[in-house]
């Protein structure tokens, strides 16, 4: 199988995010960025199914040139290459225009299957997979939390809010993984030092034959969220029970 993840760095999620003042977006220079813990999820996967069905895993990712570095993470857990789309114009592209770019990069190489994390830590749009499965023409299956495949078809069981349901679907697919679909390998010294000599191709959107993507939005201001307000307490005093209902009631919770 020829498996692709689709990864991103991030900052820290361990770290409190600071916003550029002149942006208003995640401010990434100067801080400590890491590989979307989400992300491993989607490798571990990929080098599952390929150890179990043979062959390889190709991250992608579209990020500034110091990407570079969740990229090599990626492949001292057992990535076979890496593909890097890093271009000055990408800078605060949106969920859409970062699909797209994924998408012309994905289709450069025959694939069966696409693996990304069900959405980013610094985005949280939850959006791309859908979109990468629509430009690349594939069926999109999301949240999955087990999978099973054999090469020609995915069954997945996807993840709901009341328990879960099962999908199979035909290969190439486009696949979003929870965190609890696996525990992703910690890269071992052997494959820390091996991920230094595995091939690393760099784009950019010429390249890809993309041209510079025109801003889809624009951040004018950010607020901070109102405090919250303190609640009433309400003390028994034989009244309580229908002073709260009186209250659920003007709430239409009841």
């Amino acid at each position: 199988m020829n498996v692709v993840v689709c990864i991103k760095q991030v900052p820290d999620p361990n770290s409190v995010g600071q916003l550029d003042p002149s942006t208003h977006t995640l401010r990434r220079e100067g801080v400590e960025v890491v590989l979307d813990p989400g992300d491993e999820y989607g490798i571990e996967a990929g080098l599952q199914l390929v150890e179990t069905h043979g062959g390889e895993v190709t991250v992608v990712s579209m990020a500034p040139e110091k990407g570079l570095d969740a990229i090599r993470k990626a492949l001292a857990m057992g990535a076979a290459k890496g593909v890097l789309i890093t271009d000055p114009a990408l800078a605060g592209a949106d969920a859409l225009t970062t699909a797209k770019v994924l998408a012309a990069a994905i289709k450069r190489q025959p694939f069966d299957l696409v693996i990304t994390a069900t959405e980013s830590t610094d985005g949280y749009t939850g959006t791309v997979p859908q979109m990468l499965g629509a430009l690349l023409g594939v069926p999109s299956v999301t949240f999955a939390k087990h999978l099973d495949g054999d090469g020609q078809k995915l069954t997945v069981q996807r993840q709901t809010e009341s328990g879960y349901d099962v999908i199979a679907a035909t290969l190439p697919a486009v696949l979003s993984v929870t965190a609890g679909v696996n525990e992703p390998r910690y890269p071992s010294l052997k494959g820390i030092m091996a991920a230094k000599s595995k091939p690393v191709d760099k784009l950019a959107l010429g390249d890809l034959g993309l041209e510079t993507p025109k801003p889809g939005q624009t951040i004018t201001s950010v607020q901070p969220a109102e405090e919250r307000k303190a609640g009433e307490i309400v003390e028994d005093d034989g009244e309580g029970a229908k002073r709260i209902v009186g209250f659920l009631e003007a709430q239409k919770v009841i």
